[in-house]
């Protein structure tokens, strides 16, 4: 919807400046109007994009009396019953926008505001009267929080870039995070690339005061399965699914779908009533699912509008990708992803997608792995261990070499998320001056550690929901539409759906034959058999392809040789990761691209004026 930042400093001289300065960078946020509030230390700024209420929703908000003053990035889908039950306490509204029942809501129930919401949101209330910033993220991590505490000083903002505007903020690489991110290929936990600015985890809210800040967390997904029967089951994902994308409907422009050849989209697309669908593709028959959206909207008997990406258009924006990210990521679908935010902004102002399914529903492959090997999984420990230790001895590979080693370790020795890109030995070796990083495990644990008593499967999901989701999937989901001024809202990602989800025994999210299995059949009732059923692919990218070609190659040769590369990495190495692949010894694409989007992302943020 919005972007916002703001700061609370006793000692800085020029708050209108530095205010406007932080709000130019992002602008395209909210590109339809701004809006400020500077009073003593305090600075708060918006950037608006109208959803609801176009003509008197602009923001700063205020309270009654103006004692509370408002900035919100999001949507609130319940906020019409919120705001008629406020109404009945005696609370006088000025606008009919989502935005305003924060400000009343919190002078009514405080910071348990939090749990009468449903929607994607980050926000803060400064309280003029006690001295307090109250701020939070919805329960997903769908919209992003970004803070710096120094002192007597914090700034925040809706995007990193924005912070970095603030005068006495230097700018500095995390190089513990550099690490992490070559094993994760994002920045995972609450540290960000920059040294001394972190993210407001999801579902957490703080309290800012006298120079404190206190962080809490409000609300965390429980997974208990319940018994029930399967078509009981599939009723209530199909109700509750379709209530919640008729509730991500609700605003004041039309809203369009994004559209792949999966089932999660699809479902959506299926059933969102709206008029416009898009999707985006490559000149390469496997990397292309437009046919398969085309399809689908011609049965829906909506407009459907696609886009063959060229190789040299997805090179060219690599640069503008990682700017706007903030932080580096090596997802190649993120490229995708902006350009069919950037196809759908020239036709709507919003659009739903499919984020959240595999992660709630138990989508991913990998999701399997637990039940299909549970038969080896009897075979003694040691046994196991044994045979993992001579596996790895040996000086070359073969069938079923990766199976007894991955089959020897636990879920949580074994699975960080759905990407592993370097171990954190080949990491080492490959970094110049390797930090003290921690163990990606160390990361995990805490995660794994709250659900050590469910089964592999439900530990995979909850480290997902709360790790590649957050750090993946919703950083390039927000950050790539909102490049384009476009929101994005995510029916599955709802507190709602989420209690279905979570109580579905096993056996209805993942078994030997196929994931989401409860979900599918409810997608099922609502599009053709043969959708709901196919392989997910979201928007594919043929990286594999392009890297052993000369020009992409040399491309990426050129910053693997770089004087940023020789900074922090044996280049000989990277070149050497390039050239194997090249050769067809080993693909490599995700090692190579991982560390190429590092070397793109840093050219933008420390060597480009």
């Amino acid at each position: 919807m919005c972007g916002f930042c703001g700061f609370i400093d006793i000692n800085l001289e020029d708050k209108q400046t530095v205010l406007s300065q932080m709000m130019e960078k992002i602008v395209h946020r909210g590109p339809d109007s701004s809006g400020e509030f500077i009073d003593e230390n305090v600075g708060l700024g918006f950037r608006r994009l109208s959803i609801i209420d176009l003509a008197d929703g602009a923001q700063p908000l205020y309270n009654e009396d103006e004692s509370l003053v408002l900035t919100f990035n999001g949507e609130i889908y319940n906020y019409q019953g919120i705001r008629k039950f406020l109404i009945d306490k005696g609370h006088v509204f000025k606008t009919q926008t989502d935005s305003e029942i924060l400000l009343h809501g919190y002078e009514e129930f405080g910071t348990s505001l939090l749990s009468h919401l449903r929607g994607m949101f980050s926000f803060v209330i400064w309280d003029r009267r006690q001295k307090v910033l109250f701020g939070a993220r919805d329960y997903f991590g769908i919209k992003p929080f970004y803070y710096y505490h120094e002192g007597s000083k914090f700034v925040y903002g809706s995007e990193i870039k924005s912070i970095l505007e603030y005068p006495s903020i230097i700018k500095e690489l995390n190089e513990e995070m550099l690490e992490q991110y070559l094993t994760f290929q994002y920045a995972p936990g609450r540290e960000t690339f920059f040294n001394r600015i972190f993210k407001l985890p999801p579902a957490h809210f703080f309290l800012f005061k006298n120079n404190k800040m206190e962080i809490n967390r409000y609300w965390e997904p429980e997974f208990n399965a319940m018994p029930d029967t399967f078509e009981s089951y599939v009723n209530k994902i199909d109700e509750t699914i379709k209530n919640s994308i008729e509730a991500h409907k609700i605003s004041d422009v039309e809203v369009g779908c994004f559209l792949s050849s999966g089932v999660d989209s699809s479902y959506v697309a299926s059933c969102f009533n709206g008029d416009k669908t898009f999707t985006v593709g490559f000149d390469n028959e496997e990397y292309n699912e437009i046919s398969y959206a085309q399809e689908l909207s011609k049965e829906l008997g909506v407009e459907h509008f696609s886009k063959i990406i060229t190789p040299e258009e997805y090179w060219d924006i690599l640069p503008k990708v990682q700017y706007f990210m903030d932080e580096p990521l090596a997802d190649p679908s993120s490229v995708a992803l902006y350009f069919v935010s950037q196809l759908a902004s020239k036709h709507v102002k919003v659009v739903l997608s499919g984020e959240g399914a595999d992660e709630l529903f138990g989508g991913y492959n990998i999701y399997k792995e637990p039940i299909d090997t549970a038969k080896y999984r009897n075979v003694p420990r040691w046994i196991r261990v044994f045979l993992a230790k001579i596996a790895k001895a040996l000086p070359f590979n073969f069938r079923g070499k990766n199976f007894l080693i991955r089959c020897s370790k636990s879920i949580e020795e074994r699975f960080i998320g759905n990407a592993y890109i370097f171990s954190p030995e080949e990491r080492k070796v490959l970094l110049k001056n390797p930090t003290l990083a921690s163990l990606p495990q160390v990361l995990t644990k805490k995660f794994y550690s709250k659900v050590q008593n469910k089964d592999d499967v439900t530990k995979m999901q909850y480290l997902d929901i709360h790790m590649w989701l957050a750090g993946d999937i919703l950083l390039k989901a927000d950050k790539m539409s909102m490049a384009h001024s476009l929101e994005l809202r995510v029916p599955f990602l709802d507190k709602e759906v989420c209690k279905v989800a979570t109580s579905l025994p096993l056996e209805y999210r993942v078994n030997e034959e196929n994931t989401k299995v409860a979900m599918r059949a409810a997608a099922n009732r609502n599009m053709p058999a043969a959708v709901a059923n196919k392989k997910k692919l979201g928007f594919p990218v043929p990286i594999r392809i392009w890297l052993k070609e000369d020009k992409y190659y040399d491309i990426v040769r050129d910053y693997f040789i770089s004087n940023a590369a020789k900074r922090y990495f044996h280049t000989k190495n990277l070149v050497q990761l390039l050239d194997e692949h090249r050769l067809g010894k080993v693909d490599n694409s995700r090692k190579i691209w991982t560390v190429f989007m590092f070397l793109i992302w840093y050219n933008q943020y420390f060597e480009t004026n």
